[in-house]
């Protein structure tokens, strides 16, 4: 195989390809942002680095070993890595899969072609492939649905299979993909095992299998799988509770998403792939309210979802409390699966408002600026002054403060590869003779629509700053409409046609129709000085506070940018003051707070211990955006802000 061989051959190479409804998002190589924008510079990044990096932890920890040892039939004993530790593998694969199109790559298809190699090796005769079940030395097969992550692993699989089809063709892993994914439906079928796994996703690869392959028997897996979700199936551990696996309520009768949170989202996903293919209107009807109860009720103001450490799950309404946020980010790349899937079966743009949120907020907070570290938890504040991260070692604590290399659960940084691989795909899209865009970043934009091609150079600073160019290279000879997404947030917002008229434009949709020509310009200005964000009252534990954004980003105050002699703990802010702009984060105007002497051995409660204002009131204090914090030092911080009281 030849890095040649590793273009993206056809419209239709993204993702989510949905064969029902009239929308498509870009495919791999239709939108090409630059190298040294926002998104391109990490997009560069992951390639260059991150690919690499994770294979490097996988061969050291032994993840990858355990497939050669299944290939040659030798007994394993104290098999390294979690029962899940397969599917980083196949996250992985997924990931080159998208990058090798958009950018060939002959390191990458090397580390590709060995991965595979290596797990079609450890391919059982019937299909099944793991490393943690049904060889010697091991338990049965399917003796734990639970928490044994097989099915869970080969969804992984078969994503890895759908990206490789999509973007070339049938080739080893998408023939390993077939037969697992065959396995399946034979062994889960309508007369087979009537059961499912305890961590939701072979759904949602089972459906974009069928769409991939054309085989139905897929999507009636993918069906059968959500059908069975919530009648109290799987066993249930200590400490845990049904909602855990969401399989204390049928999908179809939940009002918000609950449980541990990257299951419920994987979940969700899928059950929309299934509504779509199947044409079941009430089913999409219950998911999008769902979503709709889930981000007004249960999302942060990053985008982040899951507030409960003990089970990475969804709290209840209005239960967010900042220093306490789990927000993983495979949350955040779920949160985006599902979003993504709603706006492509709507239209809607509040969806795409959210993947913005998620990308700008939790994605981009993730992942090191070298592509070598990352967060798995992503809270909104951080109380103590976390120790930096040993860069040889695995980190045992999820929640820490500082971006590690690796995690002895380590889901984030293969999800986080696969997501940066493809991330480009959310950017457009098409609907008949209506090309959206979506996202914003200087670039390319290529499109087929009507018949014709329609190519687009965009010019920006977006997020940095709020004026986006559009100019028009390549386009049909008929009427069409370019249609630009407006952020709810963007007040004030203008919109500049090709005939130089500047109008107002509000949130949602703005959309130009006209028959185009080359040298045709559409100008979007977008509002990006800082503001301050109030939370809603019903959120007790930041009740008194408030935060600030910029544009897409959400800021953060950290330690490192007040003065030696103030703690972050004793800063307040002014809300009479606006916050102003600042490079691309904001200054507003603080107080630092004396705190009355309390006697030692009391509780920490008393009618004397109203803060006042000292003397350093109205001095200056910087906020950076949220997905920049500990990225100079580790430090305490927090993103929501107590408000000053007024003083005597």
């Amino acid at each position: 195989m030849t890095t040649a061989d590793n273009t993206a051959t056809a419209t239709g190479a993204s993702p989510v390809v949905p064969t029902r409804g009239p929308r498509r998002g870009a495919s791999v190589g239709e939108v090409r942002w630059d190298a040294t924008s926002f998104w391109g510079t990490r997009i560069r990044t992951n390639a260059e680095n991150t690919f690499d990096h994770c294979v490097a932890w996988m061969e050291r920890l032994g993840w990858l070993e355990n497939f050669d040892r299944v290939a040659s039939g030798e007994e394993t004993v104290d098999r390294p890595g979690w029962q899940f530790s397969d599917s980083e593998v196949y996250k992985l694969l997924e990931g080159l899969a998208w990058e090798m199109a958009r950018e060939p790559n002959d390191a990458l298809t090397g580390i590709y072609d060995g991965l595979v190699a290596r797990v079609a090796a450890a391919q059982d005769e019937d299909g099944y492939l793991g490393t943690a079940f049904g060889h010697p030395g091991l338990p049965q097969r399917y003796s734990d649905m639970s928490m044994g992550h097989e099915l869970y692993n080969m969804g992984h699989l078969i994503q890895a299979g759908v990206a490789r089809l999509r973007t070339y063709g049938e080739d080893t892993l998408t023939r390993v993909a077939t037969r697992a994914a065959d396995h399946i439906c034979r062994e889960f079928g309508q007369d087979g095992r009537q059961t499912l796994c305890g961590h939701p996703e072979i759904e949602v690869a089972l459906a974009e299998f069928a769409r991939a392959t054309g085989d139905d028997r897929y999507l009636e897996q993918a069906r059968l799988f959500v059908d069975r979700r919530g009648r109290g199936t799987l066993p249930v551990r200590v400490l845990l509770a049904a909602d855990y696996f969401q399989d204390d309520v049928p999908v179809r009768d939940a009002e918000a998403l609950r449980g541990h949170a990257v299951r419920a989202l994987y979940l969700s996903a899928g059950a929309v792939d299934v509504a779509v293919e199947t044409e079941d209107a009430e089913l999409l009807d219950v998911l999008q309210q769902q979503w709709v109860r889930t981000v007004e009720r249960r999302t942060y103001i990053t985008g982040g979802m899951g507030s409960r450490h003990q089970d990475e799950g969804f709290g209840e309404d209005w239960e967010l409390p900042p220093d306490r946020a789990y927000c993983e980010t495979c949350a955040g790349v779920a949160s985006i699966m599902f979003a993504w899937r709603l706006y492509l079966a709507t239209g809607q743009a509040r969806h795409i408002d959210l993947i913005e949120r998620t990308l700008f907020n939790v994605i981009a907070t993730a992942q090191a600026p070298d592509g070598r570290a990352f967060f798995y938890a992503n809270p909104l504040q951080l109380r103590t002054a976390p120790e930096a991260a040993v860069r040889e070692e695995v980190n045992m604590r999820a929640e820490g403060g500082t971006r590690a290399p690796w995690f002895d659960v380590s889901c984030c940084p293969t999800n986080m590869a696969r997501t940066l691989a493809s991330i480009e795909t959310y950017a457009a899209a098409v609907k008949h003779d209506v090309a959206s865009v979506l996202l914003y970043g200087a670039g390319d934009i290529r499109v087929e629509i009507a018949g014709a091609t329609l190519a687009l150079r965009v010019d920006t600073a977006y997020p940095r700053e709020g004026e986006v160019t559009l100019t028009v290279t390549e386009a049909p000879d008929t009427q069409i409409a370019v249609r630009l997404r407006v952020p709810q947030w963007a007040e004030g917002a203008t919109g500049t046609t090709p005939d130089g008229v500047t109008q107002s434009v509000a949130g949602g949709w703005w959309d130009v129709r006209r028959v185009f020509t080359p040298g045709d310009t559409i100008v979007l200005s977008i509002p990006v000085e800082p503001r301050f964000s109030w939370p809603d009252p019903r959120i007790d534990a930041v009740r008194g506070t408030v935060a600030v954004e910029r544009g897409p980003f959400v800021l953060c105050l950290e330690q490192t940018d007040l003065p030696a002699q103030i703690a972050l703990e004793n800063v307040s802010i002014d809300p009479a003051a606006p916050p102003r702009a600042s490079d691309d984060g904001a200054v507003v105007r603080g107080a630092a707070i004396s705190r009355p002497h309390v006697p030692t051995g009391r509780v920490p409660y008393d009618g004397a211990l109203q803060a006042s204002a000292s003397h350093e009131a109205g001095q200056d204090i910087q906020l950076v955006p949220y997905h920049r914090w500990s990225e100079r030092e580790p430090g305490t911080m927090r993103v929501f802000l107590p408000v000053a009281l007024p003083t005597a």
